[in-house]
């Protein structure tokens, strides 16, 4: 998306000193505040340390990009906001020019990533929110792909599952705001191709077919209390402190891609047949809650999808 090609922006080096004004140290190095147009038609304004970009400054490319942030030694580092030409923008950490830390990104169709970032990639916690859905995905990412446990949340339902490569696969369970979860199994099925194209060599295309195994209540997580123990003679164990922003459970990777266009196609499904699944659950009455529907065990992950999130 935006974020990969932006990316070939590069600001000028410290060879290529343009113009200046502003503050020099004893050795004539740009020391202090100043401004300078490189040769390439960019311009800082900002702080300078020993001749090179150091502290808060402003970086603004020819083309219309633009960062502001803090400095290391010429290197984005630190806190900062990079807009990209076409409007989408960065606001988190960086380190060594990359994105790095915890940060948010602003695509330009308005979805958002919010999350932790490794090396210029998503990587770790994160939740991607697709604005026109208002879908999101919330759990663990891997090299910039979805990858490991997370949960796939829509307006009436949720997805609970592990993600290889952008792709839900192994046990899961849909959890219905109906007051029943559809427990399951992503299997990776080959797209089928046309002649012409398996004369081609090219990747095989997989797709993520669900098969339905039960449906269930709706599983309520409730504490489980302990009995209090009476104070042991002499002093007890230290208690355990309080975590401040700790580890981020499933719920807590909110603050969540820059996606693909192909990885936006699963995460949003369509609007028919709104009612399917709710009258198939009361017709069967509660007692057939535990029952393994079969009806389900072909059914294409793409029609599945737009069934299940069209539940009003």
């Amino acid at each position: 998306m935006s974020d990969l090609g932006s990316e070939e922006l590069e600001e000028e080096g410290e060879n290529n000193l343009g113009e200046y004004e502003g503050d020099r140290n004893e050795a004539g190095e740009r020391h202090g505040h100043g401004k300078a147009r490189l040769p390439n038609g960019d311009t800082y304004e900002g702080s300078y340390e020993h001749g090179k970009r150091h502290g808060q400054g402003v970086y603004r490319f020819k083309n219309g990009a633009r960062y502001t942030g803090e400095y290391a030694r010429n290197k984005k580092h630190g806190q900062g906001t990079f807009i990209y030409p076409d409007g989408s923008r960065y606001e988190g950490e960086w380190a060594n020019d990359q994105r790095h830390g915890h940060g948010v990104y602003y695509y330009v169709n308005n979805d958002t990533y919010t999350g932790e970032w490794f090396a210029h990639q998503r990587h770790g916690q994160g939740t991607y929110v697709y604005t026109e859905t208002g879908s999101k995905y919330v759990g663990t990412w891997v090299n910039g792909q979805q990858e490991g446990a997370a949960e796939l949340i829509h307006l009436n339902h949720r997805y609970q599952g592990k993600f290889v490569n952008k792709n839900p696969i192994g046990p899961g369970k849909y959890v219905f705001d109906i007051g029943c979860e559809q427990h399951g199994e992503y299997h990776l099925t080959d797209v089928e191709r046309g002649e012409e194209e398996e004369e081609e060599e090219t990747l095989l295309n997989v797709i993520p077919k669900w098969k339905a195994t039960k449906i269930t209540e709706l599983a309520l997580w409730t504490p489980t209390l302990t009995e209090e123990q009476p104070p042991a003679d002499g002093p007890g164990p230290e208690e355990a402190p309080a975590v401040e922003g700790g580890g981020e459970p499933v719920e807590e990777a909110l603050p969540l891609m820059d996606l693909s266009e192909g990885e936006m196609d699963f995460l949003r499904p369509g609007e028919e047949d709104a009612d399917t699944f709710r009258e198939e659950i009361h017709e069967d009455g509660q007692e057939d809650l535990h029952d393994d529907p079969t009806d389900q065990e072909n059914m294409d992950y793409e029609d599945e999808i737009r069934q299940l999130d069209s539940l009003e």
